[in-house]
């Protein structure tokens, strides 16, 4: 079962955006969702290996999407 986390709705807004002009604030957006996330499960380590791939692999994503609008 495929399990949704809050900040993957910035994440989603960022990768399924066709507007190549707000990329990069979508991105920065993600980003700091993404950034808040791991520092909640840094202080109260409830996190789940599921989780953390996850965010792996937004990361990740994130990376390339914005290799790809430089």
């Amino acid at each position: 079962m495929d399990r949704t986390y809050e900040w993957q709705r910035q994440y989603e807004a960022a990768i399924l955006e066709t507007d190549r002009s707000r990329l990069p604030e979508l991105i920065r957006a993600a980003q700091a969702k993404i950034e808040a996330r791991i520092a909640e499960l840094r202080s109260d380590h409830n996190t789940s290996p599921e989780e953390e791939q996850a965010i792996a692999d937004a990361i990740a994503g994130l990376n390339i999407l914005r290799k790809e609008t430089c």
